[in-house]
């Protein structure tokens, strides 16, 4: 005999009632807790990031510092670079079309000769030349030895060559000195060494540097420079070295 359960609807209808009931409110209950979630990460102090120094942005204070160093005046330039704008600007025209020395895409021959002599004038250190003209280190480390190497392939071109003078001369100043190549001083230019050699190049003002002799002519033209001698080194020795070297005066 088939047993057949019977339901009554009046029984079942409660019961699919309250069972739709504890679905809406478990599933409101995990729509708000996917609410809260996003809410609080949304809430989340987040790391401000600084912009970063492009090129476009670095491009405007390059000119104008440029411009500050040897287009304000002649007393800038000199007091920056030790020349006024007209030597400055005759010695980039020199160096590029003569010397070879070329402008690369961002940073241009002036600006590459502005940066070398900022260092060997005022022996600044490549970060502080770093700063000042908004460039890498290793952009500075760069056109500072491309300029360099330019200057020491032209040394025929900014030596001049010793004349000595004759009976004819016209000059009240240097017409007493008859066969005379020109003048000639030392000087001291700092540098740096490693720490167990800074004994033999300090000077007597307790400087390491290196102690350079210079011969200039009536013109006020080098004719000859020697350098390499230690700063403790006695100029007379200097100048002993320089008469005894096979290529002498």
């Amino acid at each position: 005999m088939a047993f057949r359960m019977r339901f009554d609807r009046r029984i079942l209808a409660p019961i699919a009632v309250q069972q739709i009931t504890v679905d809406i409110v478990v599933g409101l209950f995990i729509l708000l807790y996917i609410i809260q979630v996003f809410m609080s990460r949304n809430n989340r102090p987040r790391r401000v990031r600084t912009p970063r120094c492009t090129i476009n942005f670095r491009i405007p204070f390059q000119v104008r510092n440029l411009h500050r160093l040897v287009s304000l005046s002649d007393s800038s330039c000199l007091r920056n670079l030790r020349m006024d704008c007209n030597a400055f600007g005759r010695l980039c025209y020199i160096l590029e079309h003569s010397g070879g020395l070329t402008s690369t895409k961002h940073v241009t021959v002036p600006e590459q000769v502005a940066m070398f002599f900022s260092i060997i004038t005022h022996h600044k250190k490549n970060c502080i030349v770093k700063h000042d003209f908004q460039r890498p280190g290793r952009t500075v480390s760069k056109h500072f030895h491309a300029v360099l190497n330019t200057i020491y392939k032209m040394t025929h071109v900014f030596l001049a060559k010793a004349i000595p003078i004759d009976d004819y001369c016209a000059d009240p100043r240097w017409r007493w000195f008859k066969g005379c190549l020109g003048a000639l001083d030392g000087t001291f230019i700092d540098v740096r060494v490693p720490k167990i050699k800074k004994g033999r190049y300090r000077t007597r003002k307790g400087h390491a540097a290196v102690n350079v002799l210079g011969v200039c002519n009536p013109n006020m033209q080098f004719i000859y420079v020697l350098s390499g001698w230690e700063g403790s080194t006695a100029d007379i020795r200097v100048l002993r070295d320089a008469i005894h070297r096979p290529h002498d005066f």
